[in-house]
């Protein structure tokens, strides 16, 4: 948890440093060629306008407007250029090669400009793996030219299975970096600093209860945090007022962050994640064996894999190992056994 907010962070510190950031969200049903044209597009016209123009940077317009002329069916694209094409650059039609041009034609740019190109790109894992073999073949390509470009991305758990099976040598090329929930001393540290620097404080039996409610997540904690000061009369918060808090922090969170997530999902994925909350109880969220969510509905595992498939394209959910399946957010389990009977 916490992997936009780090990213963001991470942009803001690199255009400090003055360098180019290239900033992109990746949706669901969106190209990357729909997505990373026009965010490349108004960060060389920034450069453009921040010092004199180049010749290469004419070269990366120039690679732009190429790799767009055979893509404008591509899902998504929105946007119209006008710069001179340069046969033969970045318009060959295929996708790695002409990534591979556009990608070092902005590299190149920007080391005549004595910069950096950073794309920052959340939710990868929802870029298709065809275009993802494509993104990693281009800046692999211009690592080995020694170009100022490179890639900062924030995904789901499964990013890394999909970055491995679309380029093989993915996981030399990118470090990979889990992030997870806070531990005790952590998260005691996200509620208690902040309080203390508005003159209240809280016991450690609230603090504990926190932890155990939240299990360590960052947006849980800010909302355990929240409603815990609102709701306490005097300092030290304590435990009735963490309880208190819960229950406001609970109903707030199923009529948004997880009923947002669950209106998104179809009547047979809603069974399966059903099924699949049942098997964590009370005292657990997974993960689970996959033919034991199938024995749980009372089908074949090869039935449901669809729903399954289905779901992790969603990231709704991953597989940690090979046949196992886990909730992708934290507390959807116990979120699915409020939300459906059984």
């Amino acid at each position: 948890m916490g992997k936009t907010v780090l990213l963001t962070t991470i942009r803001n510190h690199a255009e400090a440093e003055g360098l180019v950031v290239v900033a992109m969200e990746a949706p669901e049903n969106r190209s990357l060629p729909a997505m990373l044209v026009p965010a490349l597009r108004a960060a060389l016209l920034k450069m453009d306008r921040i010092k004199q123009v180049g010749t290469k940077i004419r070269c990366a317009l120039s690679a732009l407007a190429g790799f767009v002329k055979p893509r404008v069916s591509y899902e998504g694209f929105e946007v119209a250029l006008d710069f001179e094409v340069e046969p033969g650059l970045a318009d060959s039609g295929d996708l790695e090669s002409d990534l591979a041009d556009l990608i070092r034609a902005a590299g190149e740019a920007a080391q005549e400009h004595g910069t950096a190109f950073v794309l920052a790109i959340d939710e990868l894992q929802y870029v298709p793996e065809e275009e993802l073999a494509a993104l990693i073949s281009a800046l692999h390509r211009a690592n080995q030219l020694q170009l100022p470009i490179t890639l900062v991305g924030a995904g789901l758990p499964q990013l890394l299975g999909q970055m491995g099976r679309a380029k093989s040598y993915a996981e030399r090329l990118f470090a990979f970096v889990p992030l997870g929930p806070l531990d005790r001393a952590g998260s005691d540290d996200a509620i208690r600093v902040p309080l203390q620097a508005e003159g209240a404080d809280i016991t450690e039996g609230a603090l504990a209860a926190i932890f155990a409610a939240t299990q360590g997540y960052p947006y849980f904690l800010q909302e355990w945090g929240k409603h815990s000061w609102d709701l306490a009369d005097e300092s030290p918060i304590d435990e009735s007022d963490v309880d208190n808090a819960g229950v406001a922090a609970l109903a707030e969170l199923d009529a948004s962050f997880f009923r947002v997530r669950f209106d998104r999902l179809s009547p047979a994925e809603k069974r399966y994640m059903r099924a699949m909350a049942g098997l964590g109880g009370k005292a657990g969220e997974g993960p689970h064996r996959s033919g034991d969510i199938a024995e749980a509905l009372g089908v074949k595992v090869n039935t449901v894999a669809p729903t399954r498939n289905s779901l992790i394209r969603k990231g709704m959910l991953y597989s940690p190992a090979h046949g196992d399946t886990a909730f992708t957010v934290p507390l959807f389990g116990a979120f699915m056994r409020r939300a459906m009977k059984a």
